[in-house]
């Protein structure tokens, strides 16, 4: 309980507790004595946006606008207590009188409350030391219609204690048009309510009862048929702020209130989460989702497996190649004497043909799922084992040229090249640099197995980091080097004899040799996907097979097919006439 000091506080109607004094107007229909007295506060007319320079009450009589709905109320608040004193079983020898007031601002409705809380004869409010043995002028308040000036009132009227009669709604029983009237305990209706809707026609206006509510038991029925809307075909209007957004759409919200709202499409990579209608979630690293996705799906795995069609066909055409490897082996080392093979370098076709099968073992790495071995060997066992091949090729052709051109003017440099084994030395020292070259590109720029997430968003693809390193670019630079070289002593010996002339052979050969590793640096800038490591072998198997249609092939069809022309005196014959053309003027 709230304890005052025994002072008077006085509040006159009139505002005189701030500034000024004003007087407000009553008419015989806003007032009618009784016994007991109760308030109503309705807006009989409205007024715009108070803007006060100093404290006065708004004169609502003297607006131009008049509010309808508050009217009505003002008649049916006057309307209710008059039947209620004409009835002779509700509140028998008991009179109830009325204050209206008409509460079109914020001032007029604080001048209305404070009049309310005034004592029956005086017009000052009396803050005593026990608010329970104080009685203002109403018993009962009822209204205002608006939350804002109902939180203004209620503030000044909860102090006094002023709420709606209940101990005397309480007792009250009785039948009103056939229906029983009664309140329990906390002043809530027992029988129940009927439903109606003003059915407006025009200037006329009617109640319609569309349903009936019950408190016990709990019990509510509406007929939506009798309900009259005013739009096209009586559709139901929609009382909401922003429709509801289509699945994957997520809401952005436009001002304080949630209900009002714009969509968004949720982007790929994300999902709407029922959970929560505003914020598009994403996925996790292993999901991926679509635009406007409402959940998120697994991704799939991506390699080139063994069992893929294009692989087991690369894989026919390079098995097929190291076989062929095997026997031009073993047919030059049945006939490792003949002229045929000792023009073709001897013993080091062996190593020429090691080297060709050793990269040709690479593009087996490049099927399945990446391991680190396979990442390690895939590029790098090519690129060594083609350097050797190339370096070999490059010296055989070189050693054709100095023999045939050079010996007979530089006797002394071509006796120091034999004596010292230069082209053994020349092979050895170039395979050196390229394996220089790749052990410090692995160690480096070392490639490992890897998951690819960016590229593909439904995928996840398997594959070897830093493919494209400057250790490996270094490494094809290096092999391009040689492949030059190679080029140009293989042009400088097409005068040669026809036995040892292979320049038109090995040209076409290091041409699709050329055009295939474009290929594949056209290819990796365009294109990577799925099949890239196939590119990657289908470029590796048309060098190697290249180079060995260019260089092995013919002599192998000298072997086998031409015997006549694997012999010494043929060969001697050959020279002999490369020997006229050169001495002829």
């Amino acid at each position: 309980m709230v304890h005052f000091k025994p002072y008077l506080v006085y509040l006159t109607l009139f505002m005189t507790c701030l500034f000024n004094c004003q007087e407000t107007e009553t008419h015989s229909d806003f007032k009618m004595p009784g016994d007991h007295t109760i308030a109503g506060l309705f807006p009989i007319h409205s007024v715009d946006d108070e803007v006060r320079l100093r404290p006065e009450v708004t004169l609502c009589g003297r607006s131009k606008t008049f509010n309808g709905h508050g009217y009505h109320l003002f008649q049916a608040m006057r309307f209710g207590i008059e039947e209620i004193n004409n009835s002779s079983s509700l509140l028998p020898n008991v009179t109830l009188g009325y204050e209206l007031y008409d509460v079109c601002s914020k001032s007029s409705n604080v001048y209305a409350t404070l009049s309310v809380l005034s004592q029956p004869r005086g017009n000052h409010i009396r803050f005593p030391e026990n608010v329970f043995n104080y009685y203002p002028k109403a018993v009962a308040v009822i209204g205002p219609d608006s939350t804002e000036l109902t939180s203004i009132s209620a503030s000044l009227l909860s102090t006094f204690l002023v709420p709606q009669l209940l101990a005397e709604i309480r007792k009250v029983n009785f039948t009103l048009q056939g229906n029983p009237v009664s309140f329990d305990e906390d002043g809530d209706p027992v029988s129940g309510y009927d439903i109606i809707t003003w059915d407006w026609n025009g200037p006329n206006w009617t109640f319609k009862v569309i349903g009936t509510s019950t408190w016990y038991p709990v019990f509510l029925e509406i007929d939506g048929t009798k309900i009259h809307w005013h739009r096209e075909e009586n559709q139901v209007p929609r009382s909401v702020c922003s429709q509801d957004c289509l699945p994957g759409e997520a809401r952005r919200i436009v001002g304080l209130h949630h209900c009002c709202f714009e969509c968004v499409l949720c982007a790929a990579g994300t999902f709407l989460n029922s959970s929560d209608q505003y914020t598009c979630q994403p996925c996790q690293k292993e999901e991926w989702s679509p635009e406007g996705s409402q959940t998120c799906f697994n991704r799939t795995t991506e390699f080139l497996a063994w069992d893929h069609p294009v692989s087991l066909v690369l894989l026919g055409a390079n098995t097929l190649l190291l076989l062929l490897l095997t026997g031009v082996a073993s047919l030059f080392a049945q006939n490792l004497e003949t002229p045929v093979v000792r023009s073709a370098g001897g013993r080091m076709c062996f190593l020429m043909l090691g080297s060709l099968a050793g990269a040709g073992c690479s593009p087996y790495c490049f099927l399945g799922e990446p391991t680190l071995l396979t990442c390690l060997l895939r590029q790098s066992l090519f690129a060594l084992c083609f350097a050797v091949f190339l370096s070999c090729l490059t010296i055989r052709s070189f050693q054709l040229v100095f023999i045939f051109k050079l010996s007979a003017k530089m006797p002394a440099l071509y006796h120091t090249w034999v004596h010292n084994h230069g082209s053994r030395t020349f092979v050895a020292v170039s395979s050196t640099i390229q394996l220089l070259i790749c052990s410090v590109w692995l160690v480096a720029w070392t490639p490992l197995p890897i998951k690819e997430y960016k590229r593909f968003p439904e995928l996840v693809v398997l594959e070897c980091s830093k493919e494209n390193s400057p250790g490996y670019m270094l490494s094809i630079l290096y092999t391009w080097l040689l492949s030059v070289s190679c080029f140009a002593c293989t042009y400088l010996g097409k005068d040669l004899p026809e036995n040892y002339n292979e320049a038109k052979c090995m040209t076409f050969s290091l041409l699709f040799y050329f055009i295939s590793w474009i290929g594949l640096a056209t290819s990796s800038s365009i294109y990577n996907g799925k099949y890239m490591p196939a590119i990657n072998m289908l470029v590796i198997l048309s060098s190697l097979s290249g180079v060995f249609s260019g260089y092995f092939l013919p002599k192998c069809y000298v072997i086998l097919c031409r015997p006549d022309l694997n012999t010494t005196e043929y060969f001697q014959a050959s020279i002999q006439d490369y020997t006229q053309r050169c001495s002829s003027p």
